[in-house]
């Protein structure tokens, strides 16, 4: 990853080369040097770092008629969750040695491709979602299905709140379901609405109760769920969709990756402004004059009516030319110069425009992230099925923040 300007960069550290196609996932094993990831080629790999300073498989399975689509691993019970495209969900345990990876349940989970799994080990649930709109969660110990939801659209992602057993699920359309999880079922409590793309990430944030979620909008959210408030603010950096998110609690700071083969880094320490609700107006709220749906006002006026546009600072509905300007709003997630009106572009203030996030070049798309805590270790896997590893402490650690 590559920045031109005069802040830490992340370091990287190793290539993991040698699927043969579509990486569909990688977690970095928690203080081992040792990676594991899936594959549509059908395989399994556990790789090791080897003394030659090159991560070669230890482990290689193969699927015989479907292919890996996601995984959760839980090092402390060494234990290995694969969704399917199949929609089930395999149960692996992984050897202290890392040669070899024994089954231990198949959960017929899902009518079509899983698309996340995460496991509870408080619970000893494992909960998936799918390409066929449900939301599953089984118990590991017996084996049994507890509870599922179906959700308006295929469900994309999920985040899992272990403490107040909280499920958040993104789906297709855009969507966050949130349901409550008991052992008798699940238990719907809302549905969380603001993205106009598909979700594609979703990260939790248990010290502040944040939900952060990642869209092909080429937006990411930030939902209050613990003070209930909704929608905290919008982060826009991106310039494509966003594929994927990972948080670092010990930093408090969010990274994001995205199509527009940029890596960003957001300080989420300070507070920044909740995005204004966009006006509803017949008319130009500066100006007075007609948007091209009022007809009336139009033959009253003898005026060509205009297109309706919003100041992205106050909300208001303008015209293009009571809103021709264009600024940076960093206290409301506007990292990139977006449209305001003529009012607020002569009241913004410095502090609005200073920078809280940096950008780094990752030469290649990058469709999934995860994140190592405890090392400041970052797996990338990129357009070109090729996992990377970087050192992020550096970058984690950075006071300045200097903007694209």
């Amino acid at each position: 990853m590559d920045n031109s300007k005069d802040i830490p960069k992340p370091e990287l550290m190793h290539k993991i080369e040698g699927c043969t196609d579509e990486v569909n996932g990688a977690v970095i094993i928690p203080g081992e040097d040792g990676v594991i990831s899936i594959s549509s080629d059908r395989s399994v790999r556990v790789w090791l770092l080897r003394d030659s300073g090159q991560y070669w498989p230890s482990i290689c399975h193969y699927y015989t008629d479907t292919a890996p689509t996601s995984l959760s691993y839980c090092h402390e019970r060494r234990l290995l969750f694969i969704g399917l495209d199949s929609g089930a969900v395999d149960e692996w345990e992984v050897a202290r040695d890392y040669n070899s990876i024994t089954s231990v349940r198949k959960y017929h989970a899902h009518l079509s491709r899983v698309s996340d799994t995460s496991f509870s080990p408080a619970s000893n649930w494992i909960l998936s979602s799918g390409r066929d709109k449900y939301f599953y969660f089984h118990c590991t110990v017996t084996g049994k299905r507890l509870g599922g939801y179906l959700c308006n659209a295929w469900c994309t992602g999920l985040a899992y709140d272990e403490e107040a057993q909280y499920v958040f699920v993104g789906d297709y359309s855009g969507a966050i379901t949130v349901c409550k999880l008991e052992q008798s079922g699940v238990k719907f409590i809302n549905t969380l609405k603001g993205h106009s793309g598909s979700i594609q990430c979703l990260a939790w944030d248990g010290t502040r109760n944040w939900l952060y979620s990642a869209s092909y909008d080429a937006s990411v959210f930030v939902w209050d769920i613990g003070g209930r408030r909704g929608t905290v603010y919008e982060l826009h950096g991106h310039r494509s969709k966003v594929t994927s998110l990972v948080y670092s609690p010990a930093h408090s700071r969010l990274v994001s990756a995205g199509e527009d083969r940029r890596l960003v880094c957001w300080d989420m320490r300070v507070t920044r402004q909740e995005t204004p609700d966009w006006a509803q107006s017949d008319f130009c709220q500066l100006c007075n004059r007609p948007f091209f749906w009022n007809v009336k006002a139009m033959y009253e006026q003898k005026t060509v009516g205009l297109r309706q546009h919003h100041c992205r600072r106050c909300g208001k509905a303008v015209c293009d030319y009571c809103s021709s300007k264009r600024s940076i709003l960093t206290d409301k997630g506007h990292e990139y110069p977006v449209r305001v009106c003529e009012e607020c572009h002569i009241s913004i203030k410095e502090g609005e425009k200073k920078p809280l996030a940096n950008f780094f070049d990752t030469r290649n798309v990058v469709k999934h992230l995860h994140f190592d805590a405890s090392r400041c270790l970052l797996a990338s896997v990129g357009q070109d099925n090729v996992i990377k590893l970087w050192q992020m402490r550096e970058v984690l650690e950075g006071q300045r923040m200097t903007g694209p």
